[in-house]
């Protein structure tokens, strides 16, 4: 029988200002020391010297994260043209450098190429997995790798400002899966002058806005007081793409014990996943099917 996990059975999503230096893991843990949370995790790693909205789910929360991590989200960020390096952020070793800088109008003119569906390879310094392995390892440890090319959805690419004729900055949305690293690295190389990740920022992941997100400092401060609570957003939060629809009290019931159940549906369709409610809390995500919602996942919440 397996140990019963300690901690609180606190539910919510906490916006987080994550700063520049730490990994997105470590915030996770400090945000779940700090609530005394039986479980938590977040919605879209960011490097460890990124800074910007991470997203932590507490408790139920946590089986909202996967339509957060879908959601689209928008980075600011500032290439350093003129050098490649081999992590494609000023983390790494330049590996290549040109004169060339290339005019506003140069810039923008290659945007275009990199917006709506485009195919993007990872960098060799990413999280990706090559027969079971991380490939940031096998960099590390000097073996040549080549990482396939994924599909990504960029909403929109924006030229934001240029401070100086070595940097530029940058504003994208896009969807899920986009390393921002590449995009530099691939503008760099289609303007002829390479580049590399110099600063980034996520400034929104789908609901959540950075304006809203508590620095560490704030974390620390509140810690295991009740003070923290009132920052947390609700788990509802998590499935605001998804459309929602009104449990019948039998169907609240139901849906809890994991069976499909009856739901009131105005905008849904057939085959649509949706989110149930009852009483102002959710019940289950799942798909619609002729007046029941068939669930996949049933959150404990109360009547």
């Amino acid at each position: 029988m397996g140990r019963k996990r300690k901690g609180r059975d606190i539910s919510g999503w906490l916006v987080v200002d994550k700063p520049a230096g730490i990994t997105s893991t470590a915030v996770v843990n400090k945000v779940r020391w700090a609530f005394d949370a039986k479980k938590a995790g977040h919605a879209g790693t960011l490097d460890p010297e990124a800074t910007g909205v991470l997203a932590i789910a507490l408790g139920e929360a946590t089986k909202t994260v996967p339509f957060i991590t879908d959601a689209l989200k928008a980075y600011e960020f500032t290439i350093r043209l003129g050098q490649a390096t081999n992590t494609d952020d000023a983390e790494g070793e330049i590996i290549a450098q040109s004169d060339t800088r290339p005019s506003d109008e140069d810039i923008k003119g290659a945007l275009g190429q990199f917006i709506g569906d485009i195919m993007q390879v990872p960098p060799k310094f990413s999280a990706v997995k090559i027969d079971g392995q991380r490939a940031y390892k096998l960099a590390r440890d000097g073996e040549d790798i080549e990482l396939a090319a994924r599909p990504l959805w960029v909403e929109e690419l924006l030229l934001v400002d240029r401070p100086d004729e070595d940097h530029v900055t940058l504003e994208m949305t896009c969807g899920k899966g986009g390393y921002v690293r590449s995009i530099a690295r691939d503008l760099g190389q289609a303007l002829g002058c390479f580049g590399h990740v110099r600063e980034l920022r996520r400034i929104w992941s789908g609901p959540f806005d950075a304006k809203d997100g508590l620095t560490l400092e704030q974390v620390d401060e509140m810690a295991k007081t009740t003070a923290l609570d009132a920052y947390l957003h609700p788990l509802e939060q998590g499935l605001a793409d998804l459309i929602e629809v009104k449990c019948t009290p039998d169907g609240a019931a139901r849906l809890r014990n994991g069976n499909p159940g009856m739901v009131i549906a105005h905008d849904a369709e057939y085959g649509d996943t949706c989110w149930a409610s009852f009483e102002g809390n959710a019940v289950a995500v799942g798909v619609f099917k002729a007046g029941e919602l068939h669930p996949n996942r049933v959150f404990v919440t109360a009547d």
